[in-house]
């Protein structure tokens, strides 16, 4: 029966294309993670240093440590908590305390950044010096002075400026500072360069992110989302946008990238979470990446044309750091295409409008599981005349299955005449046998788009529903759900009508267990709406079979 060998095909490659998923990231070739050293070592440093566009540009020597540690600076927020290191001014801690680890740990704040635990993921910036002036690099290496040890962000204060100062002893002087504002993921950094020299002073700005990958966890059943690098910018040469283009821990060690691009973004991202940096978006910068020592990667951009101050000038400069939830809506309004690290691949055109359908939901209801069943129930009724159309003709198969079991006992091994004998009585019977699958078939563009966005959607992570479901974003504790869509999912099969063919009926009957046991490690959100989907099919099916059965 063609309609069901469909229908088997599309649910064999669902199950696979999982599999092949989870395969790749848990047992695919990947690189090995070396813990990053804390302390001086005997490590070239100069491979960290990024290229600056311009063969005067002279790049600073090497020096004896991987990751020197200075004195660290405590800065507290609203919504973050950082640690910078006088080494660089480097950013090399950042915990998001809205965010816990788990609902069991709701006291430990999510560790976004870090540089310990044999993980490594920090933002470096600096000052690289042009040609025709700018002496010394006060780049990632240098030992900033600061007036305090520890920052807040104090009741009725709407900002919060880290100020760290470094001087050249011959008259130049640059300080590095944070600026943090309340409420905000993004703040910004900027170099204020204090020329007290008798000299023009030129330099490139540079800002770069440093990490290992992470360490994997979980089993083939465990759903994963892409960990690594991403780039956004306007090409300096070709005009080409590049609205979205992922640089991936294999790609910096096979192709490193060096692109000149107008504004744009990089950042590194990961489920629900990214760290992104955001540069003047009418400059050029040359965005960059290579591997370093043991198992560091860097993702970075570097200006092309020199910031310049004159002699007995200030001038300051700087760039934006987004550090926090993938939140579209704020994503959206840092920089042009931002919000597609929300990832939800090449369905975004249906994605978005689902989520935002969600979210509408969601502000009425108040509750996340309330929010997927009704978005559930109004996919359904839209697709309501397609999935009738579907039903009906699966109806008139299912009544047709006795003369199509005859046929088939009939004609034996003889598979031409068994064909022209079905087609013959499809077209008796004026049914059309495709026509209880494409309909299906229609739909799965939404199935899958939907699917994504609960999946990538950090507003369900940690949400609860009801009773024992107190995460829509991990697997359910006691397996209720997946149960139940089990159980859906084998009334279905009794409901259509039987392949002619017993292996293909076993298959079919056995696939709603092979669904159960995958459906068992899935997100409960997830299985939430697989299972009011199937409810309400069996439903309408059950209601339309029922109907054509009395109408003769």
């Amino acid at each position: 029966m063609e309609t069901q060998k469909i229908i088997l095909w599309v649910a064999l490659f669902f199950v696979l294309m999982l599999i092949w998923q989870a395969w790749q990231r848990d047992y695919g070739p990947r690189q090995e993670v070396a813990a990053p050293a804390q302390q001086a070592g005997s490590a070239d440093m100069s491979a960290e240093i990024p290229d600056v566009p311009s063969a005067a540009v002279q790049e600073p020597a090497g020096e004896a440590a991987v990751l020197r540690t200075g004195e660290r600076i405590r800065v507290q927020t609203d919504v973050l908590y950082l640690e910078i290191d006088t080494v660089g001014g480097d950013l090399r801690r950042l915990d998001l305390p809205a965010y816990p680890v788990s609902l069991e740990q709701s006291e430990v704040p999510l560790r976004l950044m870090g540089d310990s635990d044999g993980q490594l993921f920090v933002l470096q910036s600096g000052l690289l010096p042009g040609a025709g002036g700018g002496g010394q690099a006060v780049d990632h290496h240098v030992v900033y002075s600061s007036a305090q040890r520890d920052y807040r962000l104090q009741e009725g204060e709407e900002e919060l400026e880290v100020r760290l100062e470094w001087s050249g002893g011959d008259g130049l002087q640059v300080n590095k500072i944070y600026r943090f504002r309340r409420g905000s993921y993004s703040f910004d950094i900027y170099y204020e360069v204090v020329n007290g020299t008798s000299g023009e002073w030129r330099g490139h700005l540079y800002h770069q992110l440093q990490r290992t990958p992470p360490r994997e966890s979980g089993s083939i059943f465990t759903m994963h989302t892409y960990t690594g690098g991403v780039i956004s910018g306007l090409d300096a040469i070709t005009n080409e946008e590049v609205r979205y283009q992922k640089i991936g821990f294999d790609d910096m060690l096979e192709a490193p990238l060096s692109r000149d691009m107008k504004g744009g973004w990089e950042a590194m991202i990961q489920h629900y979470f990214l760290v992104a940096t955001i540069p003047g978006q009418e400059e050029i910068n040359n965005f960059y990446s290579k591997r370093v020592e043991g198992s560091r990667y860097v993702l970075g951009m570097v200006s092309k044309a020199p910031k310049s101050v004159a002699a007995g000038e200030a001038e300051r400069f700087g760039f934006t750091v987004y550090a926090g939830p993938k939140i579209a809506r704020v994503l959206e309004s840092l920089a042009p295409h931002l919000e597609l690290t929300v990832d939800y691949g090449f369905l975004t055109i249906i994605a978005d409008p689902l989520f935002w359908l969600l979210q509408k939901i969601h502000a009425v209801v108040g509750n996340w599981g309330w929010a997927i069943i009704i978005l559930t129930f109004i996919i359904k009724l839209a697709f309501y005349p397609l999935s009738a159309a579907s039903y009906r003709s699966m109806a008139n198969m299912r009544k047709l299955a006795p003369r199509l079991k005859s046929i088939k006992e009939r004609y034996g091994d003889d598979k031409e005449g068994y064909q022209r004998a079905l087609m013959d009585l499809y077209k008796r019977e004026k049914i059309n046998p495709l026509g209880g699958c494409l309909p299906i078939l229609v739909q799965i563009p939404v199935f899958i788009a939907l699917y994504w966005v609960l999946l990538e959607s950090v507003e369900l992570r940690q949400a609860p529903w009801i009773w024992w479901i107190k995460d829509l974003s991990i697997k359910d504790p006691y397996f209720v759900l997946p149960i139940i869509m089990g159980a859906s999912m084998f009334v279905q099969y009794k409901l259509n009508p039987q392949p002619p063919d017993p292996v293909q009926a076993k298959i079919m009957m056995y696939l709603p267990f092979v669904f159960t046991v995958f459906f068992l490690f899935f997100p409960a959100g997830l299985v939430l709406y697989w299972v009011v989907n199937n409810i309400l099919s069996i439903a309408q099916q059950w209601y339309i079979t029922s109907k054509m059965e009395k109408s003769g």
